[in-house]
């Protein structure tokens, strides 16, 4: 069983640290939390959920494909997550110092639906959402992994996703805990770099041993 739970609990890490990266996801929910307040904020976050299991299961699903067709296909995907990995950690501690643009937020009054379906076409269109699934989620869930590997790895995604983005929605509609987190990004964002960089470079190193076995 520890052979899966190490993989698992690498994609925990690795996810949460793509979810906490300022992106689309961020930018959407911190202005909804201060032009609209917490529960628009809250129904995006569902959205953006609700997306990340659709990727996910979507995954899942090519995975079993792929190690049907080709199983050299699987470490080429190794390469392509880690190598997408240090591009992230690159990016990370290139603008570690930089600040979210999160003013200009919606003046117009957002329903809760509304809220939800512009965090779910958010997800579904976020391109490094569709990298991260595409190659990373390939790379880490083991070979052949029984069905409730599968199944605790769509929660995990799940829960890093509206975890984090709730956070995010109580933050952003306090000012206090807001500034806080913008006068602490840069360490945080160094931080992420470094964990990403490492675990992408042993995903590399692990699909090079693959092709010599």
């Amino acid at each position: 069983m520890l052979e899966f739970l190490i993989p698992l609990a690498t994609l925990a890490v690795v996810q949460l640290l793509a979810v906490i990266s300022p992106g689309q996801s961020f930018v959407i929910i911190s202005r909804l939390a201060l032009a609209n307040g917490r529960k628009p904020a809250l129904a995006a976050t569902l959205g953006l959920g609700t997306g990340t299991v659709i990727w996910a299961i979507g995954a899942i699903a090519g995975l079993a494909i792929i190690l049907k067709q080709a199983a050299w296909l699987y470490a080429l995907l190794k390469i392509l997550g880690g190598l997408f990995l240090l591009y992230l950690a690159y990016n990370l501690w290139r603008n570690a110092n930089s600040k979210p643009v999160i003013g200009g937020g919606q003046s117009a009054v957002v329903s809760i639906s509304q809220a939800y379906r512009l965090g779910l076409m958010t997800q579904m269109s976020n391109p490094k959402v569709a990298v991260f699934f595409g190659s990373i989620f390939f790379a880490l869930i083991p070979a052949n992994s029984p069905a409730w590997v599968y199944a605790a790895s769509v929660l995990i995604v799940f829960a890093n996703e509206i975890g984090w983005n709730v956070l995010v929605s109580i933050f952003f509609s306090v000012e206090k805990t807001r500034q806080i987190y913008l006068k602490a990004k840069s360490w945080i964002d160094r931080t992420m770099a470094g964990v990403l960089g490492l675990i992408g470079g042993g995903l590399l190193v692990d699909a090079g041993q693959s092709f010599y076995e």
